[in-house]
């Protein structure tokens, strides 16, 4: 069966075609700069890889052109065997959505009405499901959510402590984001470390541009640190991560409007707003290591924030397995690691200098010395595969 995964944003779409139940990728790409005389498209099949450079009107324009070049020689779909099914990328399910879910009337009224829950990333994703909905009649749709594997975090972790009838009302309520990512690390470190996927206790730590943390206990989330938005917990690349929020309300007194607000908070803050010159970690870090003061704190800062975490996160937990790093940063970021895993020998992590520095690269494996009493893994995310497999075994059910 191929399934085909999208990752439909507000001006680009990614996917990935599977071979299923193989998990082998037949081919992947991208359409990026949508509604611009600078649209290209880039596609990936095998050693190859072609550009096409036009004007893309819009999202509809772009998947067709996306069928039109898998079907072409070297495209991933021969004519006898075309796309099965599709599986979505869908960042926000609030309350209703706890697992990967067919798509149906039903459900589009129910993303529409999350909207304003994620109004950067919602409503693209519904324009890429409508696309492939028109352009593939007939064939099945599915919605993958990144809110879904957190939908098992307890009252206690996912309320916050505000009057609680504004809460209910409004749906406000820690949701966590990056499931996709946090479920399919932490599957790999169970079979890693030999360990069944529902016994297993971790953190797992998703560092890129965008950064979370999740507390996952017997293979379940417990807690995460984005919360309603994607704002809350981490530094990241421009999102503030936590703050005092009556820093708003002062600000607000000088003259800052809420929109001037939220794109501070949003777009304006993290390793950008610190260091005042990029949110790219490799750009720091040669910053850093030229003097630059600003560049260092900003490096300084993540890492103590991902620290602090990981210790909430053994409080949490009590018996933790592993800690798991992932995402781009996590990945291949080894001066990173080492700074956040400093000092918490006392916490039963001992790194490995030599295995750290050379498990990069989207290599995977442990990171810690032989005796650590709790492994620390690297392990590459990869969100198009469990989407694949979702889709998989939705449509291979009948469900």
């Amino acid at each position: 069966m191929k399934i085909l995964v999208v990752n439909c944003g507000s001006s680009s779409i990614k996917y990935q075609l599977y071979l299923m139940p193989e998990k082998t990728v037949l081919s992947k790409g991208m359409v990026e700069r949508i509604g611009d005389e600078n649209s290209a498209l880039v596609h990936t099949c095998g050693d190859d890889t072609t550009r096409v450079e036009r004007p893309i009107a819009d999202h509809e324009e772009s998947m067709a052109l996306i069928l039109e070049t898998l079907a072409c020689e070297g495209g991933g779909v021969a004519d006898d065997s075309g796309i099965s099914a599709v599986g979505h990328r869908v960042v926000h399910g609030a309350e209703e959505f706890s697992g990967s879910v067919m798509i149906d009337d039903a459900v589009i009224g129910s993303l529409e009405r999350y909207s304003d829950l994620a109004p950067l990333h919602n409503p693209p994703n519904l324009v890429g499901i409508r696309a492939a909905m028109a352009k593939l009649p007939g064939v099945p749709q599915v919605a993958c959510f990144d809110t879904a594997f957190h939908a098992t975090i307890p009252e206690v972790a996912y309320t916050y402590p505000l009057p609680y009838d504004i809460c209910k009302k409004h749906g406000i309520r820690r949701y966590g984001f990056h499931g996709t990512s946090h479920r399919f690390v932490a599957r790999r470190a169970a079979e890693i470390t030999g360990i069944d996927k529902y016994e297993i206790n971790c953190i797992t730590a998703h560092l890129g541009n965008g950064c979370s943390m999740a507390a996952v206990r017997g293979g379940r989330s417990v807690d995460t640190s984005m919360g309603l938005t994607p704002l809350e917990g981490l530094v990241m690349g421009t999102r503030s991560g936590d703050f005092d929020p009556a820093i708003l309300f002062f600000l607000s007194d000088h003259g800052y409007d809420i929109a001037d607000l939220n794109t501070m908070c949003n777009k304006k803050s993290g390793l950008l707003g610190i260091s005042g010159e990029s949110n790219d970690m490799r750009t720091l870090a040669e910053l850093a290591d030229g003097g630059n003061e600003r560049a260092k704190l900003a490096i300084d800062i993540f890492a103590y924030r991902v620290k602090k975490y990981i210790g909430m996160y053994m409080a949490v937990l009590g018996r933790v397995d592993s800690v798991i790093f992932t995402g781009g940063i996590g990945e291949n970021n080894s001066a990173v690691r080492a700074a956040i895993c400093e000092g918490l020998e006392h916490q039963g992590i001992t790194i490995d200098a030599d295995l750290n520095a050379k498990t990069v690269r989207r290599a995977e494996g442990p990171i810690t010395t032989a005796d650590s009493k709790t492994s620390v893994l690297v392990v590459p995310t990869d969100e198009e595969a469990a989407i694949a497999a979702d889709t998989f075994e939705i449509v291979d059910s009948g469900q």
